[in-house]
């Protein structure tokens, strides 16, 4: 099993779905069988619809909803989910890092980052730094950086 998560600015601009949905066929053509999203922007957003499109395809893909914080009730996010995560420790987390260290959880988790890293000096950018330095470690993850293809 594989894991793909995706992490983007949360102001992405529209024209990058279509970039989305194209790394998402093809890595579910290729076996990929999980993909992780957060719920805090433009960019989530469409990572989450372009996995629920292609499951009618490859119905045996997953989405899994990653989550920063500790919430009761999970019912507000909508259909369409697997699963949901909450990496462990988090709770121990104060909220101004909570993201930031789930984000960092799941990229030390991933065989797969797609990614929206468009803005310098950005959180979102300084993920895609952690996520390099961490290839350069290990092999992984295969970084796709949707802001360099195609702007």
């Amino acid at each position: 099993m594989s894991t793909c998560f995706f992490i983007g600015h949360r102001d992405t601009p529209a024209d990058v779905y279509s970039r989305i949905v194209s790394e998402v066929e093809r890595l579910a053509l290729h076996g990929e069988t999980e993909f992780v999203v957060g719920h805090y922007g433009a960019f989530d957003r469409m990572a989450a619809r372009a996995v629920r499109e292609a499951k009618r395809q490859h119905p045996a893909i997953r989405l899994i909803l990653l989550l920063p914080y500790y919430e009761t009730s999970t019912f507000k996010y909508g259909m369409g989910f697997d699963e949901i995560i909450y990496p462990e420790g988090q709770e121990a987390i104060p909220k101004r890092a909570a993201i930031i260290r789930a984000n960092r959880y799941m990229i030390d988790q991933c065989d797969v980052l797609i990614m929206y890293a468009r803005h310098i000096g950005s959180n979102t950018r300084e993920f895609m730094d952690y996520a390099q330095r961490r290839f350069q470690r290990t092999g992984k993850p295969e970084i796709i950086n949707l802001a360099d293809c195609g702007n």
